[in-house]
């Protein structure tokens, strides 16, 4: 029996990847303390303690992403041992069982090759927020610099109202107040758009693994098909499994379905009740303004319909008339000899 057949046979790239081309590995593989552990919760506790204030929740959030990524990674990884141990607790059974169990293996295996895919490209989602993060930092100088100004100017209308240097102070506050107006306008701009590109990597991510997962589960039970559970009598011999050419035809069909997905093709759509009713309006308007366009095109061929039918009656009533005054000519005709 051949145990060596693998979704990871080719390497070609798959229609997604080709639509949408994978990402360079997560950032977060293999770094730190290895599989979690103590860099867990350092991550988590000191993510808002240190940098600038401005950035410090985001901050935060980036951390714990982190977390997550080398979660999913862990599961990955326990994922694949799984697969590979079913396979090896399946050789020692009967046929059927032992094939069954290699080819369910083959596709858990790939599941857990979908889990790393899903970790490059959910670090995208997390790079992306990241960017919002740091942009972020850059600007609380900018910020501090201007209640520095402010306070100095404060201090000074305190100690020594009539200083020289509140009008330069002043001066240099509006400068500052101006330079702070850019960088929060920047920072509004660049806000929106990275966090809805960032969330549209998360979600896209999160859609293709979800329905390719779906797929393997798809396959996975019509291997379960193939093996017969009928109850036996002690004594009682089973037939003889005839699923080798089947369930390997399974498995060549899955990676096939695999290979041909891309998010166009998604079969999850979101349904959207307070959009529909607008929809609904608009399209109301749009099958009124369609039914009555229709209805007087129906009249319009109706009577086109008459008209042509009237002229038609009123060309073979000519007709009629040309052939008796056709036949009446003959009649007068001499005969000829």
């Amino acid at each position: 029996m051949h145990r060596t057949y693998s979704l990871r046979n080719s390497r070609a790239p798959t229609a997604s990847q080709l639509q949408n081309p994978p990402p360079p590995p997560s950032s977060t593989r293999g770094k730190f303390f290895g599989r979690g552990g103590i860099a867990f919760a350092l991550r988590r506790s000191a993510a808002g303690n240190f940098g600038p204030e401005l950035s410090r929740k985001l901050s935060q959030l980036v951390k714990i992403e982190k977390n997550v990524l080398r979660s999913m990674e862990i599961v990955a990884n326990e994922r694949r041992d799984a697969a590979r141990q079913l396979s090896l607790w399946g050789v020692e059974n009967d046929d059927d069982v032992s094939d069954i169990t290699d080819k369910l293996g083959v596709l858990i295996y790939e599941i857990s090759e979908l889990d790393d895919q899903f970790i490059d490209r959910y670090d995208q989602y997390r790079l992306t927020m990241k960017s919002i993060r740091d942009i972020e930092a850059s600007i609380q100088p900018s910020r501090e610099r201007k209640d520095k100004i402010d306070d100095k100017i404060a201090y000074l209308k305190y100690k020594d109202p009539e200083s020289q240097k509140i009008e330069i102070l002043e001066q240099e506050l509006v400068r500052a107040e101006a330079e702070c107006l850019v960088a929060e306008a920047q920072l509004s701009n660049i806000t929106r758009s990275k966090l809805r590109a960032a969330f549209n990597y998360n979600f896209d991510s999160i859609i293709e693994h979800s329905e390719k997962i779906a797929l393997i589960a798809g396959y996975g039970k019509a291997l379960l098909e193939l093996l017969d559970d009928s109850p036996v009598t002690p004594g009682e011999t089973r037939p003889a499994y005839d699923g080798y050419q089947a369930s390997k035809q399974i498995i060549i069909d899955a990676e096939a379905a695999l290979n041909e997905w891309t998010l166009d093709s998604a079969q999850v759509k979101p349904t959207l009740s307070f959009r529909q009713d607008v929809y609904d309006e608009e399209y109301d308007s749009d099958d009124i303004q369609q039914q009555q366009h229709e209805e007087q095109h129906d009249e319009d061929e109706q009577h086109e319909g008459e008209w042509n039918d009237e002229e038609e009656e009123e060309s073979v009533h000519e007709d009629d008339q040309l052939d008796q005054l056709d036949h009446l000519d003959h009649l007068d005709e001499p005969a000829l000899a």
